[in-house]
């Protein structure tokens, strides 16, 4: 096999109470890219496509090829890829979008080679196309959306995750505002130090949304869905968030929450008929306030990355 599209996920991080530790994947919206061998052993971006020239095509400053060149480095292989990189969500989303990226380039290449490295061992590597990104090489997007499913970063020194099983009744809405909220300003206006009284507030949802999830307890992941550290910060940076959030939760969501840095919201329900009506009540709320919006109904996605016919 000389050539191979790939498809990789979209994500929530954070998932309201778990900054940084929390994601999982969902079925749409993604990234594909056409990963081809060349004769030689450049690496090569020759299109991108959905992202309105927004993206450099210099293989050493993308998150689609870093990941890759730092692949073949490490395995010590000197083959050449052509890249075509085709952007099916918005940058600056919250939705993972140079995670979808990286983890698309560095699965694609993996199996373009007959798969030397086991699909989990792919994240650092992975992880490195979010320090290119965004400046630092965090987890909580791209560990989803290689593994699929809704996965916990339990340490990063060292480097320790694992998948948590989630209820086959749990949908989640996510709506995407056309507004753009940078990664950094977002991690920037973030409090350096969080109060005792706080902390342990957040540490009782998080173990309480796992417990909620492996469970199947759709009032104990409603209850747990409370951040008392971030969310209260970064809603700020997002027009009508409080408006939304209710909108949500008066349709009959279990909890709403900001989609990683924002500006995307989620809101997770019971049922797809109860997601679909959520949607509809965020998109409203949004557009009220004369804010477009798009807005995508999913279950969490297990597969991860896919090869696409």
């Amino acid at each position: 096999m000389d050539s191979i599209k790939v498809f990789a996920p979209a994500t929530v991080a954070n998932v309201a109470c778990g900054f940084d530790i929390f994601g999982f994947a969902v079925d749409a919206p993604g990234d594909e890219v056409i990963i081809s061998k060349r004769d030689d052993s450049k690496i090569v971006i020759t299109k991108i496509s959905g992202e309105d020239g927004k993206l450099t095509l210099d293989p050493q400053k993308n998150a689609v090829t870093v990941p890759v060149i730092t692949y073949l480095k490490k395995l010590g292989l000197a083959q050449g890829f052509n890249v075509e990189l085709h952007k099916k969500m918005p940058l600056g989303s919250g939705l993972g979008s140079s995670s979808a990226s990286s983890v698309a380039g560095v699965f694609a290449v993996n199996e373009l080679l007959g798969r030397p490295v086991p699909v989990k061992d792919l994240l650092p590597y992975a992880m490195e196309g979010e320090r290119i990104a965004c400046g630092a090489a965090h987890a909580d997007n791209v560990a989803p959306a290689l593994m699929g499913g809704f996965v916990v970063i339990r340490s990063y020194s060292p480097l320790d995750f694992f998948n948590v099983p989630t209820p086959q009744e749990l949908f989640v809405t996510i709506v995407h505002p056309d507004i753009e909220v940078n990664t950094k300003d977002a991690r920037y206006i973030l409090r350096n130090e969080v109060s005792m009284k706080n902390t342990i507030a957040q540490m009782g949802n998080v173990a309480g949304m796992i417990a909620g999830l492996m469970q199947s307890d759709y009032d104990l992941i409603a209850r747990s869905m409370v951040d008392f550290i971030i969310e209260p910060v970064r809603s700020i940076l997002i027009p009508e968030f409080w408006e939304v959030k209710n909108a949500a939760l008066e349709a009959g969501a279990l909890g709403c929450s900001i989609s990683g840095a924002g500006p995307s919201v989620f809101a997770f329900s019971r049922g797809q008929e109860t997601a679909e009506k959520v949607s509809m009540a965020m998109k409203t709320a949004f557009e009220k306030a004369s804010i477009h919006c798009n807005a995508y109904v999913s279950g969490v996605n297990t597969q991860g990355p896919k090869v696409l016919n």
